[in-house]
């Protein structure tokens, strides 16, 4: 079972080698400067690399007597468009009965209509990277609004500076990464991560 969760190194080399993993001057939608970006779905969009990783991520679950004793009945959600593949793929391994997303409309975190008390199963949350928490925290709301629990939490990759577990929940992740942002430009140009890269603005 543990061969089939594969290393931060052999991760890391997915990212790179699809993109997905970035080096140059970066300014987070926070306005804070960093080296390092990610944009996961480069990664996702090859089907092999999608299935490597989320069986991967799949497996520390199953690993947790708490969580496979409830299996098939547990919903597999992601707090975002950005983790859905992420969510499908630990669905598929773990032959979960359900699958959410949330959205953002008018700026709260929501499920889809019609979605209600007693709908929702017991949750493993996931999503494909985990930068402050704050989606993940979200997302626990939104279970918990709706009558459920949640049993699970995981992303592929996770910052360091990221919460290690949310109400006692354990943040599990194939990969943690050590991200040094600086507060503004004046910050950056005298920081040991400053380079010669334009500076580029990215979504969150």
């Amino acid at each position: 079972m543990v061969d089939l969760i594969p290393s931060p190194e052999s991760v890391m080399d997915i990212l790179k080698e699809t993109g997905a993993y970035r080096k140059g001057h970066f300014v987070y939608p926070s306005g804070k400067h960093a080296s390092h970006y990610f944009q996961m779905p480069l990664a996702f969009r090859y089907y092999d690399n999608a299935r490597v990783l989320s069986v991967g991520l799949s497996r520390l679950f199953r690993m947790e007597k708490a969580i496979s004793s409830r299996l098939p009945r547990v919903s597999v959600i992601s707090p975002s468009a950005g983790g859905i593949m992420v969510s499908f793929g630990v669905r598929e391994a773990l032959g979960a009965d359900q699958i959410y997303w949330a959205e953002m409309e008018e700026g709260k975190r929501q499920f889809r209509q019609y979605i209600g008390e007693g709908d929702v199963y017991p949750a493993i949350i996931v999503d494909d990277i985990v930068r402050s928490g704050r989606a993940i925290r979200e997302t626990i709301d939104l279970v918990k609004e709706v009558g459920s629990e949640v049993i699970g939490i995981g992303a592929i990759v996770r910052f360091e500076d990221s919460p290690n577990d949310f109400d006692g929940i354990p943040l599990k992740s194939l990969m943690s990464f050590d991200v040094n942002f600086y507060e503004n430009s004046e910050e950056w140009s005298t920081s040991r991560s400053a380079s010669d890269a334009p500076e580029e603005r990215v979504r969150a």
